[in-house]
């Protein structure tokens, strides 16, 4: 007879969901500097493309991108079998 194995998500330690912040806050802070800090100046440098915001924009849709990824596709980390026995012991 198998033995089935309990797992439990990986949740906040999912690599995934740490990529997912560290681009967004990037994604979020270029995203102001083109909407507010941006001259026409620095716009002239960029062949007329305000490029902190496309880049910021781009960073954000590809955050949410993981995020989705991770909610739809969960990592299954296994639960060792001395975990198994002391928390699902029938009493």
């Amino acid at each position: 007879m198998a033995r089935k194995t309990r797992t439990r998500r990986a949740g906040a330690f999912d690599i995934r969901l740490v990529i997912a912040l560290l681009i967004g806050v990037y994604g979020l802070v270029l995203t102001v500097m083109g909407i507010g800090f941006t001259s026409d100046e620095d716009i002239a440098k960029a062949a007329g493309l305000n490029i902190n915001l496309w880049a910021g924009i781009g960073m954000l849709i590809f955050a949410g991108l993981f995020v989705v990824w991770v909610v739809l596709r969960p990592i299954a980390v296994p639960v060792p079998e001395s975990e198994q026995e002391q928390r699902y012991r029938p009493e």
